[in-house]
């Protein structure tokens, strides 16, 4: 059976795959790709998030009475990473290697440790809290919008 935590982690390592494409294409100053690259890597990030804070989240919380524990933690760092994606779009736009290179370490470390608590923490948690629900949110989670990002 397919598991959440087996699901967010992977959508994770692609967002990483994404992330070190626009982060190569920023160093080499390839700005059309760059460009490219950033927009694939903030799409998906939006819609990863979507799929936390639209579905996920929500069950988690209903099914544990818990809104004050690791899904209000998340959600803020999801807002922190979202005003990073915007200082880095803006230094895609300006073609700001320098602004990229710093904007692009400093969501490195994040979202390092964010996936960390994801992976260790929330996602076992919810797999073991959600049980039989796991199929039915793991099918929403792939049918959400990218709508949160």
């Amino acid at each position: 059976m397919e598991t959440i935590s087996n699901y967010l982690a992977s959508d994770h390592r692609q967002c990483d795959d994404y992330f070190a494409m626009a982060e190569e294409f920023a160093a080499k100053q390839d700005w059309p790709a760059t460009t490219a690259s950033f927009e694939q890597f903030h799409s998906a990030m939006a819609h990863h998030f979507g799929m936390e804070e639209q579905v996920l989240f929500p069950a988690f919380e209903r099914e544990t009475g818990n809104t004050m524990g690791p899904t209000r933690m998340m959600r803020m760092e999801h807002e922190q990473m979202r005003d990073l994606f915007t200082h880095m779009a803006a230094a895609v736009a300006a073609q700001d290697a320098d602004e990229y290179a710093g904007l692009s370490e400093t969501l490195l470390i994040m979202l390092q440790q964010h996936n960390l608590k994801e992976e260790q923490v929330l996602y076992p948690m919810s797999d073991q809290a959600l049980g039989a629900r796991v199929p039915e949110l793991l099918k929403q989670m792939k049918e959400a919008p990218g709508s949160a990002g």
